[in-house]
């Protein structure tokens, strides 16, 4: 690749990466004349800039472990990989519940980047960075912004600082002379992809450590979650000069649980989401609905909650970050939506939350201004409830409701003078049968008690039946309401559904 280079004065370098001095970041200062000095002739000049950047935005990045803690806060000792499968885990860890209490992850040390980072890692990050960018063809398309961006970065998330780039830059050396075009950066990452997918693996027991795993624990275990494969991904990837992502949505908007998976930028500036160490970019299929994506950046975003709040505590997780973007237009379609908010007068700010795993949990937010918030790109053919996050608690704070397809409002109030009967047949969405009365045939589990929930500013129950072969019947229920059908001692995983025309649609 051929670089114009600038002569640029210290001075001015100096400049371009100042930020208000501040006490507790003397290790930064040092860091930051380290690498001026490292690269101060002319030629280092994007050398500089880059070095900069990483330093700029380097706030808030850190390693976090975490420890499985009692209500006592005592260390409880718990180790994934001592169980043979995640059923056995998932019964273990009822055993240790049942001894110690409910437990939790909690936080044991956060060791941030700026107080350990040594100038000779950034060094040789930024030369090898360099070397993929400016060696590998496929790579000759990036602009400087978006190599920094997406190639230069030391990490993925929170795990352990390394050198990853050295292991596999020469691992795949010799795979890319047998490109068929070398100036394809979507062949190079399906090759390096198909080497990734031969060694390491999802296991559902990573659930249970929240420990991000770094380059040699990987190397290790050959295993993990969702978070460490896209970041074996962005290893891998970045280190020969693909501009590769991790992009997320906090919670699906039609199931539990929340995912994390990569995406590739192309020369033309096209996303193609793939799913790093499983499958391949155009040929990866998100399994549920979204209502948000977002896109992990090392680079601090201005613009998010954490800079509009003195305390990121009064705002939900996944929003208090200060490095993510909203590309939620790149995977769906989107609207902007506009409604009033009903909460205290105090409240600076709305959410926008979709039911997941039980509970209606926040994944965009807004100002509110003279009782109103604007939400913009939201998913379409969503359920949704605007919500207040007052004592870390979701409050509702409107009228739950339904973004259709075509972008269109359905709100869904309730309405107790209007009831109707409801022929229920399922507590999920499943491939319905449909008996000879019209009716779908029952998949719920005969014997087992089942609980009815309808919205109306809060779950609100409408009685409980034991089933039977056949789909049980509610009557005299609120109309135009969402509805939720649980089992006793379920694990609230069941979904809100509406209903019409004797059928029960998902949400």
């Amino acid at each position: 690749m051929y670089f114009r280079h600038h002569t640029l004065m210290l001075l001015c370098v100096a400049a371009l990466c100042a930020k208000p001095a501040d006490a507790s970041d003397a290790h930064r200062a040092d860091l930051r004349n380290a690498l001026h000095a490292h690269y101060s002739a002319p030629a280092d000049s994007m050398k500089r800039k880059a070095a900069c950047f990483l330093l700029d935005n380097m706030d808030g990045h850190s390693y976090i472990t975490f420890d499985l803690k009692d209500s006592n806060d005592t260390v409880v000792p718990f180790e994934v990989l001592s169980f043979p499968s995640y059923d056995s885990l998932e019964i273990g860890f009822r055993a240790l519940e049942d001894k110690f209490g409910t437990l939790d992850f909690k936080k044991r040390q956060t060791t941030h980047d700026d107080s350990v980072i040594t100038p000779d890692f950034l060094f040789q990050h930024i030369d090898q960075a360099f070397m993929a960018w400016t060696t590998r063809p496929f790579a000759a398309h990036l602009s400087f912004d978006s190599f920094c961006q997406y190639v230069l970065p030391y990490r993925g998330s929170n795990e352990p600082l390394e050198l990853w780039r050295p292991f596999f830059y020469e691992r795949y050396d010799s795979l890319f002379r047998a490109m068929k075009n070398p100036a394809d950066p979507i062949e190079a990452a399906v090759l390096i992809n198909k080497d990734l997918i031969s060694w390491f693996h999802f296991d559902p027991r990573f659930y249970y450590h929240p420990t991000d795993q770094g380059l040699s624990d990987m190397r290790a275990t050959t295993l993990g979650r969702c978070e460490d494969m896209t970041n074996l991904t962005i290893y891998a990837m970045r280190a020969n000069g693909l501009a590769v992502t991790s992009d997320y949505t906090p919670y699906w908007a039609n199931s539990g649980n929340n995912h994390a998976w990569n995406s590739i930028l192309t020369a033309d500036g096209k996303v193609i989401p793939f799913m790093g160490a499983e499958a391949d970019p155009g040929s990866y299929q998100l399994a549920n609905k979204l209502a948000k994506v977002y896109r992990k950046t090392y680079s601090i975003q201005k613009g998010n909650l954490a800079f509009q709040v003195d305390d990121v505590e009064k705002i939900p997780p996944y929003l208090a970050s200060k490095s993510y973007l909203d590309v939620t237009s790149d995977y769906t379609s989107v609207q902007t939506v506009t409604l009033p908010i009903v909460a205290p007068d105090s409240t600076r700010f709305a959410y926008l939350c979709v039911f997941n795993s039980g509970e209606w949990k926040a994944i965009q937010r807004s100002h509110t201004i003279n009782g109103k918030a604007t939400f913009t790109d939201m998913g379409v053919d969503v359920a949704y409830l605007p919500a207040a996050y007052i004592d870390k608690k979701i409050v509702p704070a409107g009228e739950a409701f339904i973004l259709d397809i075509d972008g269109e409002m359905h709100s869904l109030a309730g309405d107790t003078a209007r009831t109707q009967s409801l022929t229920l047949s399922s507590t999920t969405k499943v491939k319905q049968v449909v008996s000879t009365d019209g009716f779908a045939k029952s998949e719920l589990s005969p014997g087992t008690t089942y609980e009815l929930h309808y919205w109306l500013n809060g779950w609100q129950s409408a009685g409980s039946a034991v089933a039977t072969e056949q789909p049980l019947v509610f009557s005299n229920v609120p109309a135009n309401c969402f509805y939720w059908l649980t089992a006793q001692d379920s694990d609230r995983e069941e979904r809100i559904f509406t209903y019409e025309n004797n059928t029960q649609h998902w949400w």
